[in-house]
């Protein structure tokens, strides 16, 4: 038997085993009890090993997230710095210490199997730990590269993160419980299913919540950016943010109202992103024509018109087709009604659908028509149905007004007025024109 009282000479004092080692015969050969000396060594080698472990993890993480950051710098692109600021290098780092301590601590705690048993415990829950924030951190990354490229822009990306984020946590909750606890994951899977309808009533608005936050996402129904309209929450302006569980919208009164997620998926609302990516917005506005200052055109009308340059194509190719058509059927055009014959307002009808076609702000691969509708007691509507090539709200109301400002102006040219109702105005000078005719 080897004699306790001498040091042994195979002892490393350059390994935590051989320091561990030389503080237990150390101690034992200055009196202490083998258990003290045990605990005493083993309480220094876990010391130590936390040391070098942290040690380690300061090296690494110094030289491989200075180099990396060094790497991004230089680059042009901006989608490489979300790495940066969501921390996932440094969170990916944190492995380090933890393969060190599960490597060596089988051996470092030889003597101590419940301590050996405890660090693995240790070293499992710190990996769980480290897992989640690398994977919370690389749904950041993601999410902040969809808000500075083109990439993934159209999705709400911000609601399927926040999904992913809740079931990993989730996981991680059940595999540290079945650490701490000794049971099998499965054991706790199990009992959820009793827990179901408790928590459904707890948490009905959370769950509706986050149903209807995953339909938005898997739908594509709203984004970012969107201008919805939504009568009953009080909605009409841009969407500033699609969480899991509710959308944020900025109303054009710069009020923000705050609708739930499943709201608005089992609701209805009106998305205006369809006009925004077709690059055309739709002009649907009517000039009422007083049916009264309707008649057929004479030569004096026609000769007056030949001097509008747009009417000139129109009139040209009109007259002719007309022309051919009386002489086939020989028709006695002294009498008003006997063949075919221009109009003021077929005329006018022309020179607008003209004017829309030679418009710079008018888009000429979409729908482009004037048409007359039902006649009312108000007038005869002339409808301008069209599309302006800039959808930005205050440059579209500033084109479809110049339109109008104009037909409203050149309207008289045609012997055309435009009905309007009379005003208190317009009644006092009837009165005034009865009483000196009187």
């Amino acid at each position: 038997m080897a004699d306790t009282n001498t040091v042994p000479a195979t002892a490393s004092t350059d390994s935590i085993e051989g320091l561990s080692t030389l503080f237990k015969e150390t101690l034992i050969n200055h009196g202490i009890s083998q258990e003290t000396a045990v605990l005493t060594g083993t309480i220094i080698a876990g010391v130590c090993l936390v040391l070098v472990a942290f040690l380690a993890y300061k090296m690494v993480n110094f030289i491989v997230v200075r180099t990396v950051h060094r790497l991004i710098a230089k680059t042009e692109a901006k989608w490489d710095d979300a790495l940066i600021e969501s921390k996932l290098i440094q969170r990916f780092m944190h492995l380090v210490p933890a393969i060190i301590i599960s490597t060596f601590n089988a051996r470092v705690f030889a003597d101590a199997p419940a301590v050996a048993a405890f660090a693995d415990s240790f070293v499992n829950l710190y990996i769980i730990a480290i897992a989640v924030g690398v994977i919370f951190s690389a749904f950041d990354t993601v999410y902040l590269i969809s808000q500075r490229t083109s990439l993934l822009s159209g999705m709400p990306l911000k609601g399927v993160i926040q999904a992913g984020k809740l079931v990993i946590a989730l996981i991680a909750a059940i595999l540290v419980l079945s650490i701490l606890l000794g049971k099998s994951p499965v054991y706790f899977l199990s009992g959820i299913g009793a827990l179901a309808a408790v928590l459904m009533m707890i948490f009905k608005d959370a769950i509706l919540g986050f149903t209807g936050g995953i339909m938005l996402a898997a739908n594509k129904m709203v984004s970012v950016g969107d201008w919805i309209e939504m009568p009953s929450a009080g909605a009409d302006g841009d969407v500033i943010d699609v969480s899991l569980t509710t959308v944020k919208v900025r109303n054009f009164d710069n009020t923000i109202v705050t609708i739930p997620a499943y709201s608005l998926a089992s609701g209805s609302f009106k998305n205006w992103r369809g006009m925004s990516e077709s690059g055309g917005r739709r002009i649907k506005r009517s000039i009422k024509v007083d049916m009264k200052t309707i008649r057929f055109a004479d030569e004096k009308m026609l000769e007056h018109w030949h001097r509008i340059d747009l009417l000139k194509p129109y009139l040209d190719a009109k007259l002719a087709e007309i022309s051919e058509d009386n002489k086939k059927k020989g028709c006695d055009l002294s009498i008003l009604g006997n063949g075919r014959c221009l109009t003021n307002l077929g005329t006018f009808r022309a020179y607008c659908e003209a004017y829309l076609r030679a418009h710079a702000n008018i888009h000429k691969k979409m729908t482009l028509m004037v048409r007359q509708l039902d006649p009312t007691e108000k007038g005869i509507p002339l409808e301008l149905y069209t599309f302006t090539s800039d959808v930005r709200w205050v440059q579209y109301e500033g084109i479809q007004a110049d339109i109008f400002d104009h037909l409203l102006s050149i309207i008289g040219e045609f012997g055309l007025s435009v009905y309007q109702t009379p005003s208190s105005e317009d009644v006092r000078e009837f009165k005034s024109t009865l009483i000196v005719k009187n």
